[in-house]
Parts: structure tokens; C-alpha cells; sequence
């Protein structure tokens, strides 16, 4: 039987934490099967372009999903939007909510989620389920949008430093009402730095950091802005 690798230990005086998040999908079995080829999970002029002309499913009832609704609405023929819950407005700004039920080209599906999907090299066609009347529909639809928001890789780090109600990783200034409770007391007599998370010397940049908004550009910019306060943390040992 092979030795298990062993296990590194190093000190060191600072981190960046940039282990992102993972988005939220349906539990669809061949879900990864049509990733990148009808399964989308931005809604850019790119992506709009692909379907122009077609219907277009949302999947999602947050903000981020109402706004790929609306945007996707002016180039496809329809959008059919599906939200597994009894309403938006627990989870939807009023103004989007608006311009959603206004539109005469998306088409709102509460009650309701994904649950086959099928094609060969791409997708081709979409099952859903209404859970309140437990009727099935199939469409013959090749773009799907998910946009059901993503969930944080932080259950390493809950006993640790400060999270917010979701478990993304509390920076900078939105660590003011929460300092005093954190996990670990704070040591220093400064506040956090923008960036630092309830630790002194240690950042959270990217998905994982609450507040972000989740695009790449924001990302890198954010990593890049690290870098800079990690040797200022430094210059302060």
C-alpha cells in the first residue's frame, strides 16, 4: 500500500485567499455535458449574439438573473424565466421586478425548475418541472442561463475569521459592525486595511470576498491591489 503524501507546514507572514466560489446549478445529471455549448453562466453581448433570434431560458430569481432576463429579452424572441420559489420579491430588487412582469417577452415560471435536458454535441431540448402542479413542459430550446448565484468555498475557514450571512469572506470596512465578534479578536490598533480580512496581514480577493462582484476584470484588479497591501502589512512587522 502507498505512504499518504505528507503534509507541508510553513510559516509565513501573509496570505491572499483566492480559492473563488462555485456557482450554484440544477441538479441536472449530464449538466457538464452542454457547459459551454447551450449551458451558459454569464449573460454578455457574446453570449447574446449566440441566440439572437431564438428562445432562451433564465434560470434563477436573484437580481443577477433578473437583469440576464431583461437584457437577453431584447435580441431573443422569448425568455422563459424559472425560479424555484413562490415569488421575486424576496429576492428581486422592486425595479427589475417591474420591468420583468412589463415585458411581454419573458415569461415567468414560479414554482419551477430544470430537470432534463438533451441533445447531442449541443443542446437541444429542456424539461422542466412545476412543483406546485407537478406538470412537466419540454421545449425545444439550445440556451439555457444560469444564473442562480454561487455559493462560497469557506467551510475551512467558518471557525476562523468573520463571514457574512452567505459565508463569503468579510473585508475592509464591512468588517466594522462584526470586528468585535469575529472568530479571533483583532490585534492591532489600526482598523482592517481594504482588502484585509478579521486577520491582520491576511486578503481575500476575487468570488470568495464579500461584496465582490463577481467579474473577472474585478478579480485581477482586486489581486493585483493585494499585492500592494501585502507589503504594506509587511512593512509593519
Amino acid at each position: 500500500m502507498p505512504r499518504p503524501a505528507p503534509r507541508l507546514c510553513r510559516e509565513t507572514q501573509s496570505i491572499v485567499i483566492a480559492t473563488g466560489a462555485q456557482y450554484n446549478k440544477p441538479n441536472v445529471e449530464n449538466l457538464w455535458q452542454f457547459e459551454g455549448q447551450g449551458i451558459y453562466y454569464a449573460a454578455t453581448a457574446m453570449e447574446a449574439q449566440l441566440c439572437a433570434g431564438e428562445e432562451i431560458i433564465v434560470i434563477g430569481g436573484g437580481n443577477s438573473a433578473g437583469q440576464a432576463a431583461v437584457f437577453l429579452a431584447e435580441t431573443g424572441t422569448k425568455v422563459y424565466m424559472l425560479v424555484r420559489g413562490k415569488e421575486l420579491s424576496e429576492t428581486m430588487s422592486r425595479y427589475l421586478i417591474q420591468r420583468i412582469v412589463e415585458n411581454p417577452a419573458i415569461e415567468l415560471h414560479l414554482h419551477t425548475e430544470t430537470v432534463a435536458l438533451a441533445g447531442d454535441s449541443h443542446l437541444e431540448r429542456v424539461t422542466w418541472l412545476n412543483r406546485a402542479t407537478d406538470e412537466e413542459s419540454m421545449y425545444d430550446i439550445r440556451h439555457v442561463f444560469v444564473m442562480a448565484g454561487a455559493s462560497p468555498r469557506t467551510d475551512w475557514l467558518r471557525e476562523c475569521l468573520a463571514l457574512d450571512n452567505q459565508g463569503f469572506i468579510l473585508t475592509g470596512r464591512d468588517l466594522d459592525p462584526v470586528l468585535d465578534s469575529a472568530p479571533v479578536k483583532w490585534p492591532l490598533s489600526r482598523p482592517p486595511q481594504m482588502l484585509e480580512i478579521s486577520l491582520p496581514a491576511v486578503f481575500a480577493v476575487g468570488d470568495i470576498r464579500s461584496g465582490n462582484v463577481k467579474r473577472v476584470a474585478s478579480a485581477v484588479g482586486e489581486g493585483s491591489i493585494s499585492i500592494h497591501l501585502v507589503h504594506r502589512a509587511l512593512a509593519e512587522m
